[in-house]
């Protein structure tokens, strides 16, 4: 379930890059138009990151999930309704409100489902979805735009999200309510409780006292320009520099995501290994005396 409201969630932000020539050429956007579409919606998804957190903590997973996808999906399919620069960064605000709870929602869930020891696993393959979906929708998008026009595809796209509530609601429950899960299960699950503060509050300046927060923060940084360039420019650049018409950008897209996809996955291994070399390196040696 995590793996799918992620790769909707990618579909429906990227439509809009794979739209963009369409679009432009429709409407008659110009580059910083565009720009200040897409600025909409990393201001409202920087916004919502701030406070998806405590809305999330405050209903649970299942419910704030629940409204997550909702909104978001009404906010995509509402793209087919504007008509110039202004309703499409309102339309590209309310899904960037919506889409930034997905991560949040999801690893709070791999947390609740997951022992430590394979959160990381866990969190790469639900976060494949972002590749896996980012691969789907130059596919999908190219071909209903191509045989409805653009507008439906920002319909088709944004009502998967609805389909994927109905299935999150009758199946998903934290593991204290699931009535199926066996008591060594629960246990398995709960293994690393003991001695945690889960459930206790946090002042935000107190998570800067740890070293793990800046390096996350360090990284991002300096990570994001380059997968916000792909997802939402490079349909456009190859199109502008290379002549690359929708039809021909879904190989080059596919290429870019899948190698992704693989990395997100393989990375927990690395990451496992890596630290065992880490170790070992730092691991001070006894000397014959």
């Amino acid at each position: 379930m995590l793996f799918f409201a992620t790769t909707i969630n990618y579909i429906d932000r990227q439509v809009i890059g794979i739209l963009k020539p369409f679009i432009a050429s429709d409407l008659g956007w110009s580059e910083a138009d565009y720009g200040y579409i897409v600025s909409a919606f990393q201001i409202a998804y920087a916004i919502g990151l701030l406070l998806t957190g405590r809305f999330l903590d405050k209903l649970g997973t299942r419910i704030g999930y629940l409204w997550a996808v909702v909104i978001w999906s009404f906010a995509g399919m509402a793209h087919a309704l504007a008509k110039g620069v202004f309703s499409f960064a309102a339309a590209r605000f309310a899904l960037g409100l919506g889409e930034a709870a997905n991560f949040p929602a999801a690893v709070k869930s791999v947390a609740e489902w997951f022992p430590k020891k394979e959160r990381a696993l866990a969190t790469g393959l639900f976060n494949s979805g972002s590749t896996i979906g980012a691969i789907i929708a130059p596919v999908m998008v190219s071909g209903i735009t191509l045989a409805f026009g653009w507008q439906w595809a920002f319909v088709i796209t944004g009502a998967l999200g609805f389909i994927w509530v109905v299935f999150w609601s009758a199946f998903y429950k934290e593991p204290s309510k699931h009535l199926k899960l066996s008591k060594s299960e629960f246990e398995y699950i709960n293994q690393d409780a003991e001695g945690t503060t889960e459930g206790s509050s946090i002042k935000w300046i107190e998570l800067f006292k740890y070293r793990q927060t800046a390096v996350i923060c360090f990284t991002r940084f300096i990570s994001d320009w380059v997968w916000w360039f792909f997802l939402f420019w490079i349909p456009d650049f190859l199109h502008k520099m290379h002549g690359v018409d929708i039809k021909s950008v879904v190989l080059p897209v596919i290429v870019i995501y899948t190698v992704s996809s693989i990395g997100g996955i393989a990375g927990d291994g690395f990451h496992r290994n890596s630290f065992k070399w880490a170790k070992r390196l730092t691991t001070p040696v006894k000397q014959p005396f």
